[in-house]
């Protein structure tokens, strides 16, 4: 499956666990919409990425890819140490000039 190249770039600093290569895939005032927050800005995005690293584990594996008017979005079959894992989750991307601009969970 042929990912956008910020996606791709996403997943592997997922595969690390490199939260600052994670958040560089953000533009400096993206939003993230996850389990009911807000994160706004890299900053959040980071410490939004460090969180969930420590506590889930994610790994991510790309099901599928599609295209909306102006989202793509990525299924997923996500794993890690959370309850229901594995899990299929839908990540709704907004991209913009080649960075992430919203992504909703």
């Amino acid at each position: 499956m042929k990912l956008p190249s910020i996606i791709a770039d996403l997943l592997t600093a997922q595969e690390k666990y490199d939260s600052n290569a994670f958040s560089e895939c953000f533009s400096n005032d993206a939003v993230v919409f996850d389990e009911g927050k807000t994160y706004r800005g890299k900053k959040e995005v980071r410490q939004w990425n460090e969180m969930t690293n420590a506590k889930y584990k994610t790994k991510y594996e790309p099901l599928e890819i599609s295209n909306s008017e102006d989202e793509i979005i990525l299924t997923a079959k996500i794993s890690g140490t959370f309850d229901g894992s594995p899990a299929r989750i839908k990540y709704h991307f907004t991209i913009k000039e080649g960075k992430i601009i919203s992504l909703r969970i």
